[in-house]
């Protein structure tokens, strides 16, 4: 399979698309005046202590105050060794189950802490005490001396031939390692590599502790250029195309530190068409934003994001197949499911999800589906949890959400809507206005005025509703003048009194 990770810099934002086989599968966007906080560790102060909620919400020196919830509270891995002796998973497991917040972590005190979810809305990011640096094929975990292997990787041969490399590399004291998926095939060589690297950064967020004084950032996470890199370059046919000379000198250097010795197709665009207009990736960026996605044989589904959860319907559309209406919603649902797998990645889209597949009879059908969903889920670098499909034929499915979704970062409640999607019709504004034409009049002296609307609204006044209009001036001798004023909105309404 192709791959080619295409980075292009305009107007202080840096976008990054992945294409497999000339398709978009992955987009992200980082913009200069929103600084992204996942990854990030910080020297924090506790500003309050909420036992309600077994939490603490903790000073960063940023916008928002990060919260902290017991469960990731109890010790900072700093600590832990010489406060217990015992690695995280025993001493959080045995000590949390008993300890309130407020036992924990008093106001005023100083703690280490890591961004694990960005703020989205209203909520400040969520903090834990348990670190986690990632390389290319390892995560490090200082505080916890276990070496564990990605579930996906679920080869037992592999499994045991990655432990063994692992064992016979020196690695630092109080820290743990986890291999990634990347490292399925990887050996001693690779494996070493990424330890020298994850143990110096180490190094220098431990020095950055004691030297500097909090609430400040000790450690940021790499940017979206090098993260892309670090985390989807591979050995398989990967190209790396950057339109702009600072990020392709950029990208370049870290090639080298990264993967020093590896022949990485790295190529700096110059024609004078824009890099994504090229590849034809600004069309589908945008159809990522509608809640309509038409599949090639013509049916499609609807994205519903609401405040609570994700809602997906699909639906069989013009497609009308070729043998019988089983076969023809079978087929729908089957290209649905790897439809809405991508949906999922591109729209960045987190929590609970809900999706509505086609009803069949077949049971087999049904089996089908559900295995191949998760078969498409697989490619999701976020943790998902697929629950069996209900009697009422609906997926339930969570997945994992550590910042805003790719739609709430490109867009903002609307202001005249307030994210309901819809606004009042003209028959309706109509009927309030005479409403308001009405309360006005008996309060006023004067009984000249003039009533500025929307021209839909107008149209509505001077035809369907000009009895009520006529009837308002006579019961009360007054005269109303109804102007068209383009400039409003459909929902506003001005009244002004003539002298």
């Amino acid at each position: 399979m192709k791959q080619e990770i295409l980075i292009t810099l305009d107007a202080n934002e840096k976008q990054v698309a992945i294409l497999q086989d000339g398709r978009l599968e992955e987009f992200y966007i980082e913009r200069a005046g929103e600084p992204r906080m996942f990854g990030n560790i910080y020297k924090g102060r506790v500003k309050s202590v909420v036992p309600g909620i077994g939490a603490a919400f903790v000073d960063l020196g940023t916008k928002k105050d990060g919260f902290l919830y017991v469960t990731d509270a109890l010790k900072s891995p700093l600590d832990l060794e010489t406060e217990y002796g015992e690695s995280p998973e025993t001493s959080s497991e045995a000590d949390t189950r008993w300890k309130r917040i407020d036992e924990v972590l008093k106001v005023g005190q100083e703690v280490i802490v890591q961004v694990v979810k960005e703020p989205i809305r209203n909520k400040g990011p969520r903090l834990t005490t348990h670190f986690s640096f990632p390389a290319r094929y390892l995560v490090m975990m200082p505080g916890a001396e276990k070496v564990g292997v990605s579930r996906r990787i679920d080869d037992r041969l592999e499994r045991e031939k990655i432990r063994k490399a692992l064992a016979e590399i020196e690695k630092p004291k109080g820290a743990g390692f986890i291999v990634r998926t990347a490292g399925e095939g990887k050996g001693v060589k690779e494996f070493h590599r990424d330890i020298r690297y994850l143990a110096a950064v180490w190094d220098r967020v431990q020095k950055e502790i004691k030297r500097r004084k909090g609430p400040c950032v000790i450690h940021r996470d790499a940017d979206l250029v090098e993260r892309v890199i670090r985390d989807y370059l591979t050995e398989e046919a990967t190209a790396i195309v950057v339109d702009h000379p600072e990020l392709f000198h950029r990208a370049r250097r870290f090639c080298q530190v990264y993967v020093p010795g590896q022949k990485v197709d790295l190529r700096h665009y110059r024609d004078r068409t824009p890099l994504f207009e090229k590849y034809s990736i600004e069309k589908e960026v945008e159809r990522t934003f509608q809640k309509n996605v038409v599949l090639k044989s013509g049916g499609h589904i609807v994205i519903e994001q609401t405040e609570g959860l994700v809602a997906i319907d699909v639906n069989t559309g013009k497609f009308t197949g070729r043998r019988n209406l089983e076969e023809t919603v079978y087929q729908t649902n089957i290209e649905a499911a790897w439809e809405v797998a991508r949906q999922l990645r591109l729209r960045d889209a987190g929590g609970i999800i809900i999706i509505d597949f086609i009803d069949m009879e077949r049971a087999n059908h049904r089996r089908e589906l559900f295995r191949v969903f998760k078969e498409a889920v697989k490619k999701d670098r976020a943790k998902t949890n697929i629950v069996q499909m209900s009697e009422l034929g609906l997926v339930e499915m969570t997945r994992q959400r550590m910042r805003p979704s790719l739609e709430s970062a490109v867009y903002e409640t609307c202001a005249y809507c307030e994210g309901k999607g819809m606004v009042k019709s003209a028959t309706t504004m109509a009927i309030q206005t005479v409403k308001e034409i009405r309360k006005s009049i008996g309060t006023a002296r004067s009984k000249i005025l003039n009533v500025y609307v929307h021209p839909r609204v107008t149209e509505r006044l001077l035809h369907q509703e000009k009895k009520a209009v006529q009837s308002i001036e006579r019961n009360t001798q007054s005269r109303i003048f109804i102007f068209a004023e383009p400039s409003l909105h459909l929902e506003d309404v001005n009244i002004t009194f003539v002298k």
